[in-house]
C-alpha cells in the first residue's frame, strides 16, 4: 500500500545539482578566499573566460576552454572541478569522474572536489563514492562551511542505508546537529528506521521533521504511511485529510487516503477518494484494482467487473486477478464465466488453494460435479478441509450417485458443521435420512 513521494528518497542527482551549482556559482568567492593573485599560473585568462560562461549555463563554451587550461597544465586542480562540473552538467558521467578525479589527485584536501567526486560516483553506482564523501565530512569547506559540511554527512548518510545502516544513522545525527531546523536528515533517518521496521523510531523523527516544517508534503506522508504500518488508521486518516485539504490536485495523496477509508470500512468515502484519485492519476494500476475490490465489497459487481477487465487485458498471467474477476462474476451468476477465471487461476498458479475452492463453488453451479470434487480435493491439498467443502463434495457425489461416498462427506460435514450452518445441516440430515432408508 505503500506510495512514496520521490521527494523522500536519496536522490543523488538532485543532492549533487545543489552541491555543485552551489559550487558553480562561488567560484570567484572561493578564489578570493584562497587569496590567489590573478597572476598565478592556476587562473590563466581562459580559467576565467570558463568560469563567467558557466555561470551562464553557457557549457559548450566554458568546456574548450577548461580543456585548453588543463592541457596545458594538468595539476590545475580548479580547472578540473570546473570540467567536473561542466562534464556533468552536459550529461557525461563517466568523462566528470575523470575530471573530478584529476581535480582530487592534484589538491587531495580541496572539500567541494572530494565531495563532488564521492556525489558522482554514488550517482554511478560505483561504491569507491563512500571514500570521497567520507574524505569530504573530514574537510573544511571553502565558503559556507556548515552547510558544506550538513549536505556531506547527509550524503553519506544516503549511500549508507542499504550497506551499512548504522553508520548510516550516525551520519544523519551528525547532519542534524549541523543544521537542526533543516527537516531533511530527519526524513532521512526517519526512513531509515522505518526499513528497519522501528516504527516508534520513524513516527519520532517524522514528527520532527513535521514540526520544522509543517506544510512538508514528504513529512505528511511519511507519518501517515508510519502511522498505517502501526495500524493507527485513525492518525494516518487525520494526516492525509490534512493533506488532501492543502494539496487537493495530490492524485497520491488522495489515493492513500482512499485506501485508509477502506480498511475503516468507510466504503463509500473509501471509494470516492479512490476515484477522485484516480482522476488526477489514471495510469495507477495498484490503485484501479483497490478501486475494484472495494466495489466488489460493497456489492457493485457489476462496476468491479468493468475494472478487473482492463487489467486483466494488461496483466494476463496474474492468477489473483483471474480469480477476483471470477468472484465478481460468481456473485452475478455468471457461472461459466467464472468457472473458465478460475480454471486461468489455477492453470497459472497450481498452488492457489483458495482459486480451487472458488472453482469448486463455480463448477458445482455449472452441474459439472466431476470438476467440482476435483477442485475442492486440490483445494485440500492446500488449505484446511472447512464444513462447506465437506457438503460441495458430498452434494456433488450425491448427484453422481455416488451413495456410499455422499453419505461419508454428509457426515464429515456434520461433525464439522457443530450447528454452524443450519440450512446446509438440515439438508444432509434429510438426504442421509432418504439414502440409509433404501439401503
Amino acid at each position: 500500500m505503500r506510495r512514496w513521494p520521490a521527494s523522500i528518497r536519496f536522490s543523488t542527482a538532485l543532492v549533487l545539482a545543489l552541491i555543485v551549482a552551489g559550487a558553480a556559482g562561488q567560484t570567484t568567492e572561493t578564489i578570493r578566499h584562497r587569496a590567489i593573485p590573478q597572476e598565478d599560473p592556476l587562473f590563466p585568462p581562459q580559467l576565467i573566460q570558463a568560469e563567467a560562461a558557466i555561470e551562464k549555463k553557457d557549457y559548450a563554451t566554458a568546456r574548450p576552454l577548461l580543456e585548453k587550461v588543463v592541457e596545458a597544465n594538468p595539476n590545475n586542480y580548479q580547472a578540473w572541478f570546473d570540467l567536473g562540473f561542466v562534464w556533468h552538467a552536459l550529461g557525461n558521467t563517466e568523462r566528470s569522474i575523470d575530471a573530478y578525479r584529476k581535480s582530487v589527485t592534484a589538491k587531495p584536501e580541496v572539500f567541494e572536489s572530494n565531495l563532488n567526486l564521492g556525489l558522482t560516483l554514488a550517482q554511478s553506482g560505483n561504491p569507491e563514492a563512500e571514500k570521497y564523501l567520507r574524505a569530504a565530512t573530514g574537510l573544511k569547506p571553502t565558503s559556507h562551511v556548515e552547510e558544506g559540511q550538513f549536505r556531506a554527512w547527509l550524503s553519506l548518510a544516503r549511500l549508507l542505508e542499504t550497506s551499512k545502516p548504522n553508520e548510516a544513522m550516525e551520519a544523519y545525527r551528525r547532519a542534524q546537529s549541523l543544521q537542526p531546523k533543516d527537516p531533511e536528515p530527519h526524513l532521512g533517518a526517519g526512513l531509515l528506521f522505518e526499513k528497519q521496521s522501528q516504527l516508534s523510531n520513524a513516527e519520532r523523527e517524522y514528527k520532527r521533521a513535521l514540526t520544522l516544517d509543517p506544510g512538508s508534503t514528504e513529512a505528511t506522508t511519511a507519518l501517515a504511511n508510519t502511522y498505517m504500518r502501526e495500524r493507527q488508521l485513525p492518525h494516518a486518516e487525520e494526516m492525509l485529510r490534512n493533506l488532501t485539504a492543502a494539496h487537493p490536485n495530490d492524485g497520491a495523496a488522495r489515493i492513500q487516503l482512499g485506501r485508509i477509508l477502506g480498511a475503516e470500512d468507510q466504503k463509500e468515502d473509501a471509494i470516492a477518494e479512490l476515484q477522485a484519485g484516480l482522476a488526477l492519476t489514471p495510469g495507477d494500476g495498484g490503485a484501479q484494482r483497490d478501486l475494484a475490490d472495494l466495489y466488489a465489497s460493497s456489492g457493485s459487481y457489476d462496476k468491479a467487473e468493468a475494472i478487473y477487465r482492463p487489467l486483466l487485458a494488461a496483466n494476463p498471467k496474474d492468477a489473483e486477478l483471474h480469480d477476483d474477476l471470477g468472484k465478481a462474476l460468481l456473485k452475478q451468476r455468471k457461472f461459466p464465466e467464472a468457472e473458465q477465471e478460475f480454471m486461468l487461476a489455477v492453470q497459472l498458479k497450481p498452488d492457489f488453494g483458495a482459486a480451487w475452492g472458488d472453482l469448486a463453488v463455480a463448477a458445482d453451479e455449472n452441474k459439472n460435479y466431476e470438476l467440482a470434487i476435483k477442485a475442492v480435493d486440490e483445494r485440500a491439498k492446500f488449505l484446511p478441509e472447512i464444513p462447506i467443502s465437506y457438503f460441495l463434495r458430498a452434494t456433488a457425489y450425491d448427484h453422481l450417485r455416488d451413495k456410499k461416498r455422499a453419505v461419508l462427506n454428509y457426515h464429515d460435514f456434520l461433525n464439522a458443521a457443530n450447528g454452524k450452518f443450519p440450512d446446509q445441516e438440515w439438508q444432509a440430515r434429510q438426504r442421509l435420512k432418504a439414502i440409509e432408508e433404501k439401503k
